[in-house]
């Protein structure tokens, strides 16, 4: 999943304007974002749009202006891995004496135990086996799964929330309890109760904790704002109300904040975050200045069209981003008989996307549920494909890894004076030969991450003992996924692809159920699962690849299948063609077309007011007319002359994504014609 070529683009959009070189390969918004006077600044980045190069160049930039101590920057990501890239990038760029650059969680953690071992107090153990946990606590003879009740007391500490709160913040939400709300309330209670006995913090407590500290002590605040002047935040359409209040708590009355975000990227919303503070930003600092970069540097125009078109209207600009690659294959919409089928029909795919001398890594299939992972799975393996599913081999408990995990267990040494042990041990066992084998190469990645993860917490916390870093290396396997090397297929969900790109993508089960996931029955639900699916779309560098099945088995039940109305905007012509019978399929839409000249209600005043009004919006949106409704569909309008959207709905040809656009003016159409 190199970036090498979207780097490249970004390089060669440089309009000749900058002489600076932190400037020189920047498009005019990316410089604008970059050299902006904005205090506070939020900058939207879309998809693919160059948003890390712009943060750091950001950070870089103004160190060379004097308008910022790099020494008193805080960074903060929502993953390790974002961390450790910008801390990278920044060194790149000749920073070698950056604040802190990290995760809200290890950021606090780091702060809590400073200041634990400044006042004396023994550091509580951190949890890092929650769902157990919560199993022992739920009420015994209940089928609720401890991973539903660990999932929902993560939703009330991401919202901030105690047991007295929850029953009226729950049912606003429209949040169903695993339990009854009583029981849950207890459960809230409980675990609280559970952890103080015990000496014992989750992750979410390591915020409250650190949040209550910096509020309850005005001088430990101002010496922790005085360390940190200078906030810039990542991902920022994804916090929950528990880390702005911590963000808050870091601020105070300063205006030095520089946050980066997509509101067309908010995707958990479910999981507590908020991203009304990005799309309200100004309403909490009226003095910010907004900027938004219109360019995209990782997908072909295709690519970055069909992710633009499944976008919720309202929050959809009349036209695309730019783009800066060349034209390539247009996205593929294929449909196979059933599940099994369309597994199969992926691993074709795949081993055909699959050049010689390629990487594997180049290609991965998202799904919307981890539960479709498992048929792709079997079909890779039985095709010979080499493959990973996302949360399946985790980095700690491959053996090569545990060999270096014992040489800083039980380490109360300081950790940065224990890594020079682990780097010789990565040194000695390193690949010897010409040509080391596929495992022996997997392997020493998984050791070499393994060291950059130990080095990179060291210097997030250079007072870290080597002992608090393996427990938290292990908080952070249960509850973030550390994912073993290897050259190989990913399979993931579309939540877990986010922030990831590949050259080829398959998105599997294009199915109405899975997109939109069918529990999604409120307008905000539906609106974040279209932001979703083009979260999904757009992890495509070149190829894109999107299939559905007209039969799907849950457990010993089958059941028909149609596909996902959000492919209308995509291809608008229904049913998609079966790529199972490709010459049949062809002669049969010869047919329909020449059976629908004979059939379509042409004399019909509506009809005419339809194919009218249908002309009118085309040219106004410079598309085929077919685009927005074939003449099939507009018949059925005819026939079945709707007056509601329920109604509407109902017609073949017609999905939530054509009557959130166009729904109003077909019902005053309709309306108007009786």
């Amino acid at each position: 999943m190199s970036n090498a070529a979207s780097n490249a683009a970004e390089d060669r959009a440089d309009d000749g304007l900058g002489t600076d070189p932190l400037l020189q390969g920047l498009d005019p918004t990316q410089r604008s974002a970059v050299t902006s006077d904005g205090a506070p600044l939020a900058i939207l980045a879309g998809a693919g749009s160059g948003k890390t190069r712009v943060l750091t160049r950001r950070i870089a930039w103004r160190a060379s202006q004097q308008s910022l101590d790099p020494r008193h920057v805080l960074a903060v990501t929502f993953t390790r891995k974002a961390a450790s890239e910008m801390r990278s990038r920044l060194r790149d760029l000749g920073l070698r004496d950056v604040g802190v650059t990290g995760t809200f969680h290890a950021i606090a953690y780091a702060q809590l135990r400073q200041r634990w071992d400044e006042r004396g107090i023994r550091p509580p153990e951190l949890l890092d086996r929650k769902i157990g946990f919560v199993a022992r606590l739920l009420p015994r003879g209940k089928s609720t799964l401890p991973l539903d009740a660990t999932a929902e007391l993560e939703w009330v500490a991401a919202r901030a929330l105690t047991a007295d709160t929850y029953p009226a913040a729950a049912a606003k939400a429209g949040r169903t309890p695993p339990v009854d709300m009583p029981q849950m309330v207890d459960l809230i209670a409980t675990y609280a109760e559970e952890k103080r006995k015990r000496r014992m913090v989750d992750f979410d407590d390591l915020l409250a904790l650190c949040v209550r500290d910096l509020t309850a002590d005005p001088e430990y605040a101002a010496a922790i704002q005085w360390r940190h002047r200078h906030l810039f935040v990542d991902e920022f359409q994804d916090i929950n109300p528990l880390q702005y209040k911590l963000l808050s708590a870091w601020l105070g009355d300063r205006s030095d904040l520089c946050v980066v975000g997509d509101p067309n990227q908010a995707i958990y919303a479910w999981n507590g975050a908020d991203a009304s503070h990005l799309l309200w930003f100004k309403d909490r600092f009226p003095t910010a200045e907004i900027v938004q970069l219109g360019h995209n540097y990782r997908s072909t125009p295709e690519i970055v069209a069909a992710g633009h078109a499944v976008l919720p209207s309202n929050a959809r600009s009349a036209d695309p981003p730019e783009t800066h690659r060349a034209e390539g294959p247009a996205p593929t919409i294929r449909s196979f008989a059933s599940d099994a089928a369309e597994a199969a029909g992926i691993a074709r795919a795949v081993r055909d996307a699959h050049a010689p001398g390629s990487s594997w890594g180049q290609q991965a299939v998202l799904v919307r549920t981890n539960s479709q992972t498992v048929l792709i799975a079997a079909a890779l393996t039985k095709s010979g494909v080499p493959h990973r599913v996302r949360g399946g081999a985790n980095l700690i408990d491959q053996a090569e890894v545990k060999e270096l995990i014992a040489i800083l267990r039980g380490q109360t040494t300081l950790l940065r004076e224990r890594i020079e042990d682990v780097r010789t041990e990565v040194l000695a066992s390193a690949p010897s030969g010409d040509d080391p084998s596929a495992a022996d190469l997997d392997r020493h990645a998984n050791r070499e991450a393994l060291l950059r993860m130990a080095s990179d917490h060291a210097d997030a916390s250079p007072e870290a003992k080597a002992d608090d870093f393996v427990a938290w290396l292990y908080a952070t396997a249960r509850s973030e996924g550390l994912e073993a090397a290897s050259d190989a297929v990913e399979i993931l969900t579309f939540h877990a692809a986010k922030g990831l790109e590949w050259r080829t993508v398959h998105l599997a089960g294009l199915e109405r159920g899975f997109v939109p996931i069918s529990y999604a029955d409120t307008p905000a639900e539906l609106a974040e699962e279209r932001r979703l699916l083009h979260v999904a779309l757009t992890r495509a560098e070149h190829a894109l690849h999107l299939s559905w099945a007209n039969e799907r088995t849950f457990g010993e039940r089958t059941g028909k299948r149609t596909r996902s109305p959000y492919l209308d905007v995509l291809d608008p012509n229904t049913p998609t063609v079966a790529i199972d019978q490709p010459d049949k399929a062809r002669q049969g839409l010869g047919s329909v077309k020449s059976r629908l000249k004979d059939t379509l209600p042409v004399d019909d005043p509506l009809y005419e007011a339809l194919v009218e009004w249908r002309r009118v919006e085309a040219n106004e949106q410079e598309m085929p007319a077919y685009i927005i409704f074939n003449n099939k569909t507009l018949a059925a309008i005819v026939n079945q002359r709707p007056s509601s959207t329920r109604a509407l709905l109902a017609v073949s040809g017609i999905g939530p994504a054509k009557v959130e656009r166009y729904g109003d003016a077909i019902l005053r159409i309709v309306s108007d014609a009786k």
